[in-house]
Formats: structure tokens, sequence, C-alpha cells
């Protein structure tokens, strides 16, 4: 009779009894929590802690009542495999939290959070990396069971999940509603992915009118649009089931290395910078040849657009990537991309990934504007992340590399990588050719009154200072470690790092 009971109190926590729920999440185009769970985790790998929770309603709710309808209290929590069949060799075990938003509303109560704090705890001992769904609405005021605290303000579980910052991998996928305490949730991940029927907000309606602030509709709060282009969001998702791919690939990179990969040709990689020296490329192609097929994932692609964040695989080994991106400002480094970049750098040193960088700057973004973005603030991140960094950088300078936004993209120096090498395309100079000419010979240029004349002089000084400035220069005065053939780059990289 016992096992009878304790079936049938399992069983009200899982789809098959619950389909009002089920089917309301159904009509919105959106999964159950536990249909997230499953299609995140290996099969038959998951074990869950506190199924039996109920949100502390006792003393206003009937048993039964908490039972049909809070079922596990809103949140699954638990240990799993993921990806197990892409490293058989290696420990792929993940704590999963998973908020469920068919229980009150995703909100967090009191048992919530200790279910919480708990399979933290767990992660933090272990070392387990975490995979976190935080759709939610934040705190939730009516657990009347408990009478030991006012405000409820003394629980744990933020400082507890922030706390595992650079400790191990924190992905957090959000869909739907995202307020609150979901979304500090959410916004102190090391990855964040939300789909396009997102809304991200510190706080929900409720609260914004409570707080005098005026009235919105919660698709008025956050909106994906927003949080793409402002660097909250990492990557956008199509949907629950594009969010969970995307997490189990990102989740892939912080697993090791893999052993099946397929190679780009290498012959024409050359052919993807343009003879012009003046003319934009797509930098994205040459990131893609030089990756592993499929393996490179941006991040933050609308925000910070003049440097490429994100993670690829050369022969199967994962790798951070930085790279300049020559339509966004010429190439140069202003604030956002700089902040973004440095960020970056912080995860792949946290996490051991070495880094490669692709150089093609004139330097940082200068004027009065970018001053007003705390240039001098945001893009000194840039060395400090540099300096910090005892992964391997390797730096490929592509094309332009000018005063120190060129310098920040090789770690501060260009003696800071383990290996710095420049496609025969490469050009050096402490600050752009054409400016550098403008300024050196600022009073010869001025001295000739004949238009045709000044910018012929101007035309020959810059020949002289371009020449002076070529890869191979630099290599002789060992400025860099080599010049190599751009078809080479794969192997290069993967014998610097050994």
């Amino acid at each position: 009779m016992n096992n009878d009971i304790f079936q049938e109190r399992k069983n009200k926590t899982l789809d098959t009894h619950r389909k009002v729920a089920l089917e309301k999440r159904h009509s919105k185009g959106y999964r159950t929590a536990r249909e997230n769970l499953n299609a995140l985790v290996d099969a038959d790998s998951f074990i869950e802690y506190g199924q039996l929770a109920v949100a502390a309603q006792r003393n206003r709710r009937e048993i039964k009542d908490l039972i049909e309808n809070t079922p596990a209290d809103g949140i699954l929590t638990g240990l799993a495999t993921v990806n197990s069949q892409d490293f058989p060799n290696s420990n792929t075990q993940t704590a999963i939290v998973v908020n469920d938003y068919s229980v009150l509303a995703g909100t967090q109560g009191f048992f919530h959070h200790q279910k919480l704090d708990r399979i933290l705890e767990v992660a933090e001992v272990r070392k387990l990396p975490i995979v976190m769904y935080t759709e939610g609405g934040g705190g939730r005021p009516g657990d009347t069971d408990v009478t030991t605290q006012i405000a409820g303000l003394n629980i744990t579980s933020f400082a507890a999940w922030a706390g595992l910052s650079g400790i191990v991998p924190r992905i957090a996928v959000a869909n739907g509603y995202c307020f609150a305490g979901n979304a500090a949730l959410f916004g102190c991940a090391d990855i964040r992915i939300a789909t396009k029927k997102s809304w991200i907000g510190m706080a929900g309606p409720a609260m914004i009118e409570g707080g005098g602030l005026g009235t919105f509709k919660p698709t008025e709060i956050g909106p994906i649009d927003v949080h793409s282009t402002n660097g909250v969001v990492h990557i956008v998702a199509e949907d629950e089931q594009d969010a969970t791919h995307l997490a189990k690939k990102i989740l892939a990179y912080f697993q090791g290395s893999v052993g099946q990969w397929k190679s780009p040709s290498q012959k024409d990689i050359a052919k993807l910078l343009p003879e012009d020296r003046r003319f934009v490329y797509d930098v994205r192609k040459i990131i893609n040849t030089l990756a592993d097929q499929d393996s490179f994932t941006e991040l933050q692609q609308r925000y910070g657009s003049g440097i490429i964040n994100g993670f690829i695989r050369i022969e199967g080994k994962p790798f951070g990537i930085i790279c300049n991106d020559c339509k966004i400002l010429g190439g140069a480094i202003d604030a956002e991309a700089a902040s973004k970049t440095a960020n970056f750098l912080k995860l792949c040193n946290d996490f051991s990934l070495p880094i490669v960088s692709l150089c093609d700057t004139p330097g940082f973004m200068v004027g009065p504007e970018s001053e007003t973005q705390a240039a001098v603030i945001k893009t000194s991140e840039l060395f400090i992340a540099g300096a910090k960094l005892s992964v391997p950088l390797v730096t490929i300078f592509l094309r332009k590399a000018y005063g120190l936004g060129a310098m920040a993209m090789a770690g501060g120096s260009f003696v800071r990588p383990i290996y710095s090498a420049s496609w025969p395309t490469g050009e050096f100079g402490g600050m752009g050719l054409e400016g550098a000419v403008r300024l050196g010979f600022k009073k010869e240029l001025a001295a000739i009154e004949d238009d045709d004349k000044r910018q012929k002089l101007f035309d020959e000084l810059l020949a002289q200072s371009y020449t002076k400035g070529q890869a191979i220069e630099a290599a002789a005065y060992l400025e860099i470690d080599a010049v190599i053939l751009p078809s080479d780059t794969r192997q290069i990289i993967l014998k610097a790092i050994g």
C-alpha cells in the first residue's frame, strides 16, 4: 500500500498526470519543464532532487490541492549526463535546474529556494557545470507556512549562484517571461541563451506598477530585440528546441575534445582577403574556414560588433576565438567591443580554453563621442584581461595591426601570445598609416599649394610607410614571431599550443 501511495504521489509530478498544464504550454508553442529536461539530458541518466516537494502553503490550501497544482514546488533539480555520446571517456555529469512556469508562474518559493541551494552546493562540491532554464515570475509572496522571516531576504540562492562564477561553467536558457529573481539568475550566468519569444526584466508588470512607474504589458518589458543588442543575451534561439540544442553545443566546448571532425579545405583561404587593402571583407568566412566544419558558435553578435567573440574547434579541440570585423567601424575597437571581449577572455581563462585572436584593426576607436562611452576604462579592460591569461593565446595578424588596439588583440603586447604570426598581407604601425603620414609630415604636405602635387607626395610617403610596415619587415625586426602562409594557419595554431 505504501508503495502505491508513493508511486501515485510521484506520478502526479509528471506530464502524463498534468494534462491541463501540458495543453496550456503547448497552446503557446512552448514545452513543459520536463520536456525541456528530457531533451537536454542523456536518456535515463537523470536523478532528481526534491521531486515530492510542494509549495509552503499548507496552512492556506489543502495538501491534495498542493500536490495536484504545485508539484516539485515549481523547480526541477538533479544530476544527469549530457553529450555522453560525444565524450564517452569523459565525465559529462551536469547539474540541471529547470524552473517550471506551469507551477505558480515559475515563482520562487521557500522549498523552491531550498532545492536550488541544494543542487548548487552539489555542483560546487563536485565541480559540475550547470544548465538552468530560468523562465519564471520572480519571488513568491504566498508561502504562508514560513513564519520565521519578515521580508524573506535571508536566502542564499543568488549569492550561491553568483559565487560559482569562474568555478564551474553556468549556462542559462530563457523563454517566455523571465522577471525579477529569475532574471537575476539569468543575468549571472556565464552564457545566456534566450528564445525569440523571451521577455527578460528585473521586474514584472505588477512590481513596476506598484512602484508607481506605469502600467505595462509583460511583452513590453525586456523583449529580445532589446536584449540581443545591449549584450544581455549571448545567443538568440528560435525556440526552446533550438535553445536546448545550443545549450548542449555550448556545454560541449567545456567538456573537451571530440574525436569526429571535418576540416574545410585550406587551399584558398588567402583569397578570402581582397587584393586591395582598403576593401572590407567577410571575416566570418575566414573563421569558418579555419575552424572545423559547423563548429563556430558566435556570442553577442549584435553587441560590441567590432569584435567577434565565439567558440570554435580545430581538429576537435575547443578554442575561444576573438576577431576584428572590418565591416564595423573599419575594425576599430570601441568601448562595447572591448568590454565584451575582456569578459570573454576571462571566461575562456577560467575554464582553460586556449584562445585564437585574428587581428585586423586600425586601433581603438577615438574621438569625443567615443569618450562618452567610458572608452578609457572599457578599452583598458582588454589589457587587464590579457595580462591575467594563463591559457595559451595565439595571435594571427590578417591585415592591419596598428597601435594600442593591435596590442590589446595580442593580450597587451606582441610578445604576450605563445605565438604571434602574420599572413603576408599584415601591416604594422604605431597608428594607421594614413594618419601617421598626415601627422608626421604635416608641415611638408602643408607647404605644397598644388593639390595634385600634395596628393602625389602623400601617396609616395604612404607607400614608403607601407613598405616599412609590412609583415616581413616586422618579422625581420622580431616584433612578431613569424610570417606564415594562410593555408598553414590551422596547423600552426595546433603546433603552437602543443
